[in-house]
């Protein structure tokens, strides 16, 4: 009987020696496989897991698009590739520019006091973090409002408190204008563009507004644009005679009153909203001319649903909007979009409109498959011989992601591997031994 309760007892701390060691063993495996899958402080690139923006290289954050069913956080880019870094000196317009629509509508920005805002967003940073991660183009809705200029996301021409934009109180409109004379001024070679959405009718009030916002020493002035689609001057004879600042309305009267350009005579532009991202469809704006006209030497594609919606953009910028590039390049006459306007514009798969900006860039400017294979001073054609995408993107070293990363949010919660081998093996286990 002795012996029998001692070999039971030997047979029980055996036991318990085993499911020690097992977990041990399933400790140190977990471990090995996190370290041999995962990345960090900095060094993971476009597509590696990740577990916090530190892990992610220059140019990327750590993000999730569930609307693909992608959950798993991945290094995502965030900046452009500024291609005249790469390819200067050409006409303006063989470049493309990636333009936020809507710029101002930013998630969180503060409302009126004591009003609760009621309208849509469609970014998620500042006009100045935009700027600095490779946004060249503005899309402003401007709105008479309060014996003032307002940038509003509003409907029948008319401003409400409730879908009014408050930047910097009290005059908003001329303080985003400031962000962007911010950026002008810190970056010599730069060229921002600005559209306007025009709901301004008090005499001269955009002459004003921009006067007083310090943009006229930038401007470019409309005696010296295209007006038959001939090429653009170079963006090196722009920087030199600092015309930095294209400005465009949709008020035709106002090229002559203020000298404000017409957007539609320099410009064609596909339709906004759902219209604009009806797959195999491109059709024209009605105020524009027809795309594959040669009248006016800019093209603006728009790229956004009518309702944004911040979840969606991640995939709606995969690869349905590269599909939609290629279809408004045929409506166009083999004419690529020299701006690409988006809703979200950092939220992807991987590298998004990024990716997309530097291929198009590659196709037009050296005949490369993207904008990082181009050359300078080779032959059209004479492409180095780097992947798509580029693991390692060029990284615009002005960005900032202040603010941006704020969409985790929206994320799904992350889950680490070691979480994983918890779940499957260890509370099993734990259950066991009770």
């Amino acid at each position: 009987m002795l012996m029998s309760a001692c070999f039971m007892f030997r047979r029980s701390l055996c036991r318990v020696h085993a499911i020690w060691c097992l977990l041990v063993l399933l400790i140190l495996f977990s471990v090995f496989v996190s370290i041999s899958t995962a990345c960090s402080n900095g060094n993971c690139q476009v597509l590696d897991s990740c577990a916090s923006a530190t892990d992610c290289g220059s140019g990327l954050y750590c993000g999730t698009c569930p609307a693909l069913g992608k959950t798993q956080p991945i290094c995502t880019r965030g900046q452009a590739t500024i291609p005249t870094s790469i390819i200067g000196g050409l006409p303006f317009n063989k470049y493309s520019w990636l333009v936020t629509h809507n710029s101002f509508s930013i998630v969180d920005a503060p409302s009126l006091p004591d009003v609760q805002r009621l309208t849509f967003y469609n970014q998620e940073d500042t006009v100045t973090n935009q700027l600095r991660n490779g946004v060249r183009g503005l899309m402003l809705d401007m709105y008479d409002f309060d014996n003032d200029i307002w940038l509003c996301h509003s409907f029948r021409g008319q401003c409400f408190n409730f879908t009014a934009f408050v930047r910097l109180l009290p005059q908003p409109a001329i303080n985003t204008l400031r962000e962007v004379e911010a950026f002008l001024s810190e970056s010599p070679t730069e060229i921002v563009t600005i559209i306007i959405e025009d709901y301004v009718h008090t005499p001269k009030g955009l002459t004003k507004l921009f006067t007083n916002a310090g943009l006229d020493k930038y401007w470019f002035p409309v005696s010296k644009m295209p007006k038959k689609g001939e090429d653009w001057p170079t963006v090196n004879e722009m920087v030199q005679n600092n015309y930095r600042l294209l400005v465009f309305t949709s008020i035709a009267s106002k090229e002559s009153e203020e000298g404000i350009a017409y957007q539609w005579k320099y410009m064609v532009e596909n339709e906004s909203g759902d219209p604009g991202v009806k797959e195999g469809s491109c059709p024209n704006r009605k105020e524009s001319q027809k795309l594959n006209s040669r009248k006016a030497s800019l093209f603006l594609q728009n790229y956004f649903p009518t309702y944004p919606v911040e979840n969606d953009a991640c995939k709606e910028h995969s690869t349905p909007l590269a599909e939609m590039v290629g279809t408004c390049y045929k409506a166009a006459g083999n004419l690529l979009p020299n701006f690409l306007a988006v809703n979200f514009y950092m939220r992807s798969d991987g590298g998004g409109i990024f990716d997309v900006l530097d291929r198009m860039n590659g196709q037009s400017l050296c005949g490369c498959n993207t904008v990082n294979a181009c050359q300078a001073g080779e032959p059209f054609g004479s492409c180095k011989n780097i992947s798509v995408p580029s693991r390692s993107p060029t990284s615009n070293t002005m960005g900032s992601f202040t603010g941006s990363v704020q969409f985790s949010r929206s994320a799904s919660a992350i889950h680490s591997l070691n979480c994983l081998v918890f779940f499957l093996f260890y509370l099993p286990l734990m259950v066991f031994l009770l």
